[in-house]
């Protein structure tokens, strides 16, 4: 098959829960068929190269366009475009694909994420009857909702509101016109189906390199490390940040004082650097690799309150051996057995009976064990052979 895949990042490197995503699906594409990868690169970065990519037949590399302009605030407000879309709409990237889909034939169209639904649009001529198949990372109307209740300010909150209602009817439209649709859960495709019992929807859960994962203990010193890992500069991770290490932490702290929590992440906004001024903190900023901090950690923290869409960092942490304590937002979507192989906590005394729980060297490795054993059946080169077993179903072709 002759695929193109749009994706509205620069996915090498493969750093964050979105990057880690985008790239392992594409290469389990490419590594099946003649792939076309397009994408944002954003300014001042380097630009992969087949090197990098090797299993593109065609690596299209497009400036990312400039986020949150005043003129995309106006578009946001008062087209028919939520500005989250607008941000990744491009007439660059819309002129490139269309010269290109004018020259070749493709099999299939694969759009990494509903916010480049506007450059969909504007290539609707070109693709003509090419199937169009969306890879969701979250539900958006839902991440946004989910945002504006745990926003600060009665602005932000009602952008949110105004904002969820544009994205949950541009999902409705896509429901209706695209060929197929992949999530991340079990749970959003039935909130899909709920949306539209005619949609087709496959489920391609979140997956982790557990060769790459598979970490040699360190028993050299005891494990007194809490470690939360993630993107620091995305809203929900620096509002879970904020509230546990603020909240949840003291308590703890009191109670172990040897112990470190370790806030592991790229590009920490300001809010989270200065968490470094709390008693027992670190906050690492952009590192080259996390499993150095696995090696030594006492347990994975995700202390998520709002977002969407299932957490890569928890998989991580459990290829790397580590016990993951989560909220339920947290850990939500992600087929686990709480209690067997990961523990569930929302209030302080539900952290602190957690961590108790886990002192227990018996429960600890129980726990460590039956997680480990989990991720083994969600490495992502399973899962991206049924994302290609999918789309041969979907096309009607032999695998």
């Amino acid at each position: 098959m002759r695929i193109l895949y749009l994706s509205p990042r620069q996915s090498w490197p493969p750093v964050t829960g979105a990057k880690l995503r985008d790239y392992h699906l594409a290469r389990a594409l490419g590594e099946r068929s003649e792939l076309t990868y397009a994408f944002y690169t954003p300014p001042g970065s380097t630009v992969p190269t087949l090197q990098d990519l090797p299993f593109c037949r065609r690596i299209i590399a497009i400036p990312a366009p400039r986020a949150y302009s005043p003129w995309k605030l106006v578009q946001g407000v008062i087209g028919s475009w939520p500005v989250t879309v607008v941000n990744y709409t491009s007439a660059e990237m819309i002129q490139s694909i269309g010269n290109l889909l004018r020259q070749e034939t493709f099999d299939l169209v694969h759009v990494d994420i509903i916010h480049l639904a506007a450059c969909e649009a504007g290539l609707r001529k070109d693709l003509g009857a090419t199937p169009v198949f969306y890879n969701w990372h979250n539900i958006e109307s839902e991440l946004m909702q989910r945002y504006g209740e745990q926003a600060p300010s009665f602005a932000r909150r009602r952008y949110a509101a105004v904002t969820a209602r544009s994205l949950q009817s541009i999902e409705d439209r896509i429901l209706r016109t695209a060929s197929g649709h992949v999530v991340c859960s079990d749970r959003e495709r039935a909130l899909l189906l709920q949306r539209n019992s005619q949609a087709r929807v496959a489920v391609i859960e979140n997956g982790v390199d557990t060769g790459a994962f598979q970490i040699p203990a360190s028993d050299a010193e005891p494990r007194r490390r809490l470690v939360f890992v993630g993107s620091m500069n995305y809203h929900a991770n620096i509002e879970g940040a904020l509230w546990f290490t603020r909240s949840i932490w003291p308590g703890i702290l009191k109670r172990v004082p040897a112990w470190k929590l370790t806030i592991v992440g790229a590009n920490p906004v300001p809010a989270v650097l200065a968490l470094r001024a709390e008693p027992g903190v670190e906050v690492t900023g952009t590192v080259p690799d996390v499993k150095p901090y696995y090696r030594d950690a006492f347990a994975a923290v995700v202390p998520v309150r709002s977002g969407s869409g299932t957490r890569l960092k928890i998989l991580e942490a459990m290829a790397a051996g580590v016990p993951v304590i989560s909220t339920p937002i947290g850990a939500e979507g992600l087929p686990l057995s709480p209690g067997k192989d990961i523990l569930l906590a929302e209030q302080e005394q539900e952290w602190q009976a957690a961590l108790d729980e886990l002192q227990r060297p018996d429960r600890w490795n129980e726990i460590a064990a039956a997680a480990r054993a989990y991720v083994v059946r969600h490495d992502w080169q399973t899962l991206g052979r049924r994302l290609y077993e999918t789309y041969c179903e979907w096309m009607g072709r032999t695998p």
